[in-house]
């Protein structure tokens, strides 16, 4: 094993042991080289004022050459800020500047010790990055039945764990925290667990209120306490888009510093809290541990980007930067969030009216996020959602049998009834025998 990565499994063992045994045996052998070239290139950066032969870009006039035909549609920017790599942990202004944000937005969060927030390419990035780190082939991953269907490939196709489900809801359409401690405990011959907790939930939209957030914690540690390692990892992809009375911040805060044996990782991105799904910005942060342990588990961190990716793209983390640094950044967000939150309450109004009926669907608890679902009674969801492609021009996701996802996130306000009644008429086209 390199030098270096044995130096940071030591630094993790010392501090706490429990979070070195939850690496994987690829998360015990990353590291970030220290005199390869991207530390050879910054030192040079810093001290050669002659002539900086380092690094594979190239420049004229003393910026980082370019086409003007490019650079004509960013003209906003210079280049220094969209045309050189990024580090491979990102813009260092905008890693601060997120943590700064993460602090106003999650109150629970302030006065934890938590990592400097590590750029990924988006969410997917860096979910990747956890199950690179923590995820061995056995090992236990715990999500809901009704999850973001790419979970079995980052965790069990990559990295051959073992996805463990528990129903999402309980009798009575509550988030499930006792199904989600017995699928913990569970684990105790294992002695690891890898725990996803998606709020507000792809694919049915809802987020639990405070007293479910307890319960969630409070199972995490039970299982901590019966031995069990645990990675508690908060997807917090649609953070922000809460429209009722639920959790307004993130399990993060919670999580972090819960107890000795739980390892809180956030996962989370501009990618669709701030609209700029093609930016593919995203960031991960770990809390509850010591500055030299937050430090080890970020160098591995980068050390894993290094080794897949290099770094992130840089124009993108500059435009986000800009705007976070914006003051009209708030007010704009703002009307995008009552735009989504209109149709959120518009789903929900017009599937309360009583207009459908009782007879063929009903919906889950929603609250929150990008999307909704529908529960049919009578007919098989996938013949439902050809019946809307072919004969009503809807695209719709099936999941299962019964199961219907209705993204509202990207359905005008005006245009949800409409929607809706499509929707009800494929649903009695297909109990009537119509394909």
């Amino acid at each position: 094993m390199n030098p270096l990565a044995q130096q940071l499994n030591e630094t993790l063992t010392r501090d706490n042991p429990h979070v070195a045994e939850m690496l994987s045996g690829l998360g015990k052998a990353l590291y970030m080289p220290k005199l390869g070239i991207l530390s050879q290139s910054a030192e040079a950066k810093q001290k050669a004022n002659l002539y900086n032969a380092t690094i594979g870009i190239a420049t004229e006039n003393g910026i980082p050459m370019h086409l003007d035909v490019i650079q004509e549609t960013l003209s906003a920017y210079e280049p220094k800020d969209i045309y050189e790599y990024a580090p491979p942990g990102g813009k260092p202004e905008l890693r601060t500047v997120w943590r700064e944000k993460m602090f106003v937005e999650n109150p629970s969060v302030v006065g934890k010790n938590i990592s400097l927030p590590v750029v990924t390419n988006a969410l997917t990035h860096g979910l990747s990055i956890v199950s690179d780190l923590f995820a061995d082939v056995g090992d236990a991953v715990i999500v809901p039945e009704k999850n973001w269907e790419n979970y079995e490939l980052t965790f069990s196709i990559r990295r051959g764990a073992e996805m463990v489900y528990y129903p999402l809801y309980n009798e009575d359409n509550r988030f499930n925290s006792a199904g989600l401690r017995e699928s913990l405990l569970a684990q105790k011959e294992r002695g690891k667990a890898i725990v996803l907790l998606n709020f507000p939930i792809n694919p049915t939209g809802y987020t639990p209120d405070a007293e479910e957030g307890r319960e969630i914690v409070t199972a995490i540690r039970d299982a901590a306490e019966a031995g069990i390692n645990v990675v508690a990892v908060t997807d917090d992809a649609y953070f922000g888009l809460f429209f009722e009375d639920s959790l307004q911040e993130s399990l993060f805060g919670q999580l972090n510093g819960l107890h000795e044996r739980v390892l809180a990782v956030k996962v989370d991105g501009a990618t669709k809290e701030e609209y700029v799904w093609g930016f593919r910005v995203g960031f991960i942060t770990y809390g509850g541990l010591t500055d030299a342990s937050l430090a080890a588990l970020e160098h591995k961190t980068i050390g894993c980007i290094r080794a897949t990716i290099s770094s992130g793209p840089h124009p993108s983390q500059t435009f986000i930067l800009r705007a976070l640094k914006s003051d009209k950044f708030k007010a704009q967000k703002e009307e995008k969030f009552n735009i989504m939150k209109g149709r959120a309450n518009k789903v929900k109004q017009l599937l309360d009216s009583g207009k459908y009926g009782n007879e063929e669907f009903t919906y889950y608890p929603f609250n929150s996020g990008y999307f909704m679902c529908l529960k049919l009674f009578n007919v098989d969801a996938e013949a439902v959602r050809q019946r809307l492609l072919n004969a009503y021009g809807v695209g719709t996701i099936a999941l299962g049998t019964t199961d219907l996802r209705v993204a509202f996130s990207c359905i005008e306000e005006v245009n949800l009834e409409d929607l809706f009644d499509r929707i009800y008429q494929a649903v009695l086209d297909v109990k009537g025998g119509k394909a």
